[in-house]
């Protein structure tokens, strides 16, 4: 998925030394745990589409949304604070150079491999075209899957996000024009999350929508990056103070919060599954995203700060774009290879990519965005 690095977000409050960002992290002004956290999603999905659906590879984007949310708001919340206005031009130049590089590189090469490997006819115009300008989401719920470069369907999440970058911040900047305050700023987050699920709701009841519609149209997925986004702007765990006791997080809010996100996930009715269950999650995950960075040296999430988990974090996004096409191509390459050996050859050519990708693709575009930016 496409998000700013943690990086990105402490340079944004670098020049402001907000005194919880130094109680966070004094000396690397890093965001500790969120990219273990996308490194523990990134593994969801690619063991859901390595090894079947007894993985939760949804919830794995669910939590990308969320993290997307987040951190692009934090971006332009710290930006406006500093500033006094949002530069949207810049806004998209970043959005642009940190998306699209790996984006087409990854669409070029899965058609081509597509084109190669694969039969005459498998390759449609349409459905690449889909894909390469952002709408594959409703391309698939409208057309159907089929035609598109072998491995891509994952780009239907990116489209989504896609449609947020382009909207969102035309939203935050009405919201601090018109002098909402924070908390009415999330007041009103909520009630498009809420406007989101009764929406939700009316298709799946009056007009027996199907999951894909309700699981992929940007229309019905956008609460779950504005979850993200209203803990941003109020009682953000990087910026705001500290709310409530730390007994009560660590040992109320936080385990009630974990529950409720297992349960959603176990809950198998249909009409819950695709209106309310995307709603409680991002519910669940605001108080998630509290504890995980406010008490990242606590041993239940000391994990997320493993450096080989880190790692993952850091290549999620390259990761998340190539590794449904690396599976197919594994697959297509040695079809007797078992679930063990597809995921773990998948994995270790996807590690490699990603990191190749990251050094010579993603390091210069982020250069190129300090430059043309900063």
């Amino acid at each position: 998925m496409q998000y700013p690095t943690t990086s990105q977000v402490a340079a944004a409050n670098k020049s402001r030394e907000h005194p919880t960002l130094r109680a966070i992290a004094p000396s690397t002004r890093h965001i500790p745990s969120l990219d273990g956290l996308r490194g523990i999603s990134f593994l969801l999905v690619f063991l859901s589409h390595a090894w079947g659906e007894i993985f939760p590879g949804g919830f794995g984007v669910t939590v990308f949304f969320f993290l997307s949310g987040f951190l692009i708001t934090t971006l332009m919340r710290t930006e406006y604070e500093r500033n006094g206005h949002i530069n949207l031009k810049h806004f998209w130049i970043r959005r642009a150079l940190r998306i699209l590089p790996p984006f087409y590189l990854v669409l070029i090469v899965a058609t081509l491999w597509t084109v190669y490997a694969y039969p005459p006819g498998t390759l449609s115009f349409s459905a690449t075209a889909a894909r390469a300008l952002h709408y594959t989401n409703y391309w698939t719920i409208y057309r159907g899957e089929g035609g598109e470069p072998v491995g891509t369907t994952v780009y239907w999440s990116l489209a989504v996000e896609e449609h947020f970058y382009l909207l969102f911040p035309l939203l935050y900047i009405a919201l601090q024009r018109l002098g909402a305050s924070p908390r009415r700023q999330a007041l009103i987050l909520w009630g498009l999350c809420g406007m989101t699920l009764l929406w939700r709701c009316v298709l799946v009841g009056l007009f027996d929508a199907s999951d894909i519609r309700i699981g992929r149209a940007s229309d019905t997925r956008l609460d779950s990056i504005l979850f993200g986004s209203a803990l941003a702007v109020w009682n953000n765990p990087v910026l705001d103070r500290f709310p409530l006791a730390e007994k009560l997080w660590k040992y109320a809010l936080l385990p009630a919060a974990l529950l409720v996100l297992v349960i959603s996930m176990l809950v198998a009715n249909t009409g819950y599954r695709e209106t309310v269950r995307y709603s409680i999650q991002g519910v669940a995950l605001t108080y998630v995203f509290i504890g995980v960075i406010r008490f990242h040296r606590w041993a239940p999430f000391r994990i997320l700060n493993w450096p080989p988990l880190a790692f993952l974090g850091v290549l999620s996004y390259s990761l998340y774009l190539m590794h449904h096409a690396v599976i197919f191509a594994c697959r297509k390459l040695d079809p007797s290879l078992g679930k063990a050996g597809l995921g773990v050859l998948a994995l270790a050519i996807c590690l490699a990519l990603a990191w190749l990708m990251y050094v010579l693709v993603e390091r210069p575009c982020a250069k190129l965005r300090r430059r043309l930016t900063d």
